[in-house]
This record gives C-alpha cells, structure tokens and sequence, in this order.
C-alpha cells in the first residue's frame, strides 16, 4: 500500500495497524518508506479503535484528509463486537474529505453454500467469521458519502472499460468520503 501512495505521491504518510507481532517484526525489516514520507506500523487491536488513533496520531495528522483502509477484517468481528462503533470512532476522526473502504464476506452472494463452509470453518479456527449482507456492509459506512459504485461484489468495484467482470465473489466492498 505504501508504495502504491508514494509512488504517486512521495510525502503519504502511511501506518499499518497488526495485532500479530511476528507481522510487524517482519514489517519493521522489510517495508521501507519514501524519504519524503513515512511509512509506520504499530500493534493494535482494531477493536480498541481509541489507541490506534493515538498511536496513528504520530504519524498521520488527523486535521488533514487521510484514507482508512479496513480490508479482510471486519467479518472477524461478531455481532457483539459491534463493528459499526468501532468503524464509526474511527470515522469521528476523520477530517472532512477523509476516505474509508473496506470489504467484508458475504453472507448473501453464494447462499446456504457459503454459510455452511464457514459454520465448519467456524467450528475448528481460533477466530470466527461473521458473514454480512449488502445493507448490513453498507451500514458499516454510517453517515458517510459512498462512492459510485457504492458497496458492489470485488469484481465490479470499477472494472477496466471493455472486461467482463468475473462472476460471483462472495465479498462486499464499498469506498465513501466524509463530507463534513
């Protein structure tokens, strides 16, 4: 990510958030930034959204728009941990003209099918899945502005003009704007 940002423009500030320590070893000896930039990665766990910000704070200032990136995450948050709150303190934060995408498994592209492989899946890993619907993932946006072509299946966020996008994806994603 932080190469594409710099690549285009050399001062991105860009921050990764891992709650694996082996991840950011790893990413602390590999991944450098621009010099013009910086690139961070700290420890967090995304549901304590309040000191990932302090921590982004370092780095990023939160005056200014940023983007927030949330893919592959969010479907590990059950019901109970309300993953609406923690998107919407993170949003709080944001300045006006901030960014926000994110994707999530599906719970209604692939039916009965899918449900029943991660109910197994389920069963045996460390961490459960909770597959959400398109107005459940659109929710996860709150008041802010979505993008054209607002929560779509990975394959039809923006296609290349004359592609076919592939069929089915069982994944939700979206990209909105805080206007103010």
């Amino acid at each position: 990510m932080h190469e594409v940002a710099q690549r285009e423009a050399p001062e991105s500030r860009v921050v990764y958030v891992d709650r694996d320590p082996i991840v950011l070893a790893h990413a602390h000896q590999l991944l450098r930034g621009a010099p013009e930039g910086a690139t961070s990665y700290i420890y967090g766990e995304l549901r304590e959204p309040a000191a990932i910000l302090r921590a982004a704070a370092e780095t990023l200032d939160f005056s200014r728009p940023v983007a927030v990136m949330l893919f592959g995450i969010l479907h590990f948050f059950s019901d109970a941990d309300d993953p609406r709150a923690v998107v919407g303190q993170l949003a709080a934060s944001l300045a006006p003209d901030s960014y926000l995408a994110l994707s999530h498994l599906a719970g209604d592209v692939e039916g009965e099918a899918l449900a029943e492989t991660f109910r197994r899946l389920n069963a045996v890993m460390a961490e459960s899945v909770t597959l959400r619907s398109h107005d459940e993932v659109a929710g996860l946006f709150g008041g802010l502005e979505l993008v054209e072509p607002g929560v779509v299946q990975l394959p039809q966020w923006r296609p290349e003009a004359g592609t076919v996008p592939a069929g089915p994806l069982p994944m939700w994603c979206g990209v909105a704007r805080k206007v103010s």
